[in-house]
């Protein structure tokens, strides 16, 4: 990869960055489509750079349904024409005693996680409130299948069903534009919680925050466009667009927030 693409992003992301490269050379060198695992919405976008900036090759993401968050990509020649059965995306409903017990997205991350595989290989976690349901790698699915038999102390059954079944999530995210003085973790949170830059480092350093899906215990982290919040209590804040700035030079920032 040309060392200049890596100035436009974070030391961390170099991984990342290399992966792409790799993808985009195989699909070249082979002229056979490639298929990612989940991305989040910050690895696609560096994606979707990369490819523009470095290929005449095409993409498409999808993750089971229109706005979902994660989403696996496929990388083509321009003669492919891609279908939805390329993305390998199962559909699978979590069966459990719900009268008598309630499940959270944390729960059941934290159970799908713990059986080993590794969170790329699956997408977004949907609920109406009660109902669960769970987008799935296909090439791992009847392992998962076959390991979950309880979610924390909660006996459960995952099972596939069709996408007509596909409940309507709950969690919908509002637009919302802002200023903030500069693009710190803490500054973000406390503009947008409305809470004191105190408050705000306390959950930062006490791990209450992360920084799309990894936790981060700096308050000085700068975040950057498609980065994606969650402030345990909180809520969740996603960098939609950034905007430039004002004249007294704050940042203009259409933010996506969720509530708790």
């Amino acid at each position: 990869m040309d060392e200049n693409i890596y100035q436009h992003f974070r030391t961390e992301e170099r991984t990342f960055i290399d992966s792409v490269g790799d993808w985009i050379d195989q699909v070249q060198s082979q002229y056979a489509p490639y298929l990612t695992d989940f991305l989040d919405p910050r690895q696609a976008y560096i994606l979707e750079t990369l490819i523009r900036q470095d290929s005449e090759l095409r993409f498409t993401f999808y993750g089971g349904y229109e706005q979902a968050e994660r989403k696996r990509c496929l990388i083509y020649p321009e003669y492919y024409e891609p279908t939805e059965d390329d993305f390998e995306v199962s559909l699978y409903e979590v069966h459990y005693p719900s009268k008598f017990a309630s499940l959270s997205h944390g729960k059941i991350l934290g159970t799908l996680v713990g059986t080993g595989i590794k969170r790329a290989y699956f997408g977004d976690i949907i609920s109406d409130g009660e109902r669960w349901q769970i987008f799935v790698a296909r090439e791992i699915e009847h392992f998962v299948v076959a390991q979950i038999t309880k979610i924390g102390k909660v006996t459960a059954r995952l099972e596939p069903i069709a996408y007509t079944e596909m409940l309507l999530p709950k969690d919908s995210w509002t637009q919302e534009r802002g200023t903030v003085t500069s693009m710190r973790l803490d500054s973000v949170i406390s503009e947008i919680y409305n809470i004191s830059r105190q408050r705000s480092k306390q959950l930062i350093e006490s791990g209450k925050v992360k920084v799309n899906w990894t936790e981060n215990t700096r308050p000085d982290f700068i975040l950057e466009l498609l980065d994606i919040v969650s402030i345990r209590g909180y809520g969740r804040i996603q960098i939609q667009e950034l905007e430039g700035k004002t004249k007294k030079e704050k940042y203009r920032v259409l933010f996506g927030v969720l509530r708790k």
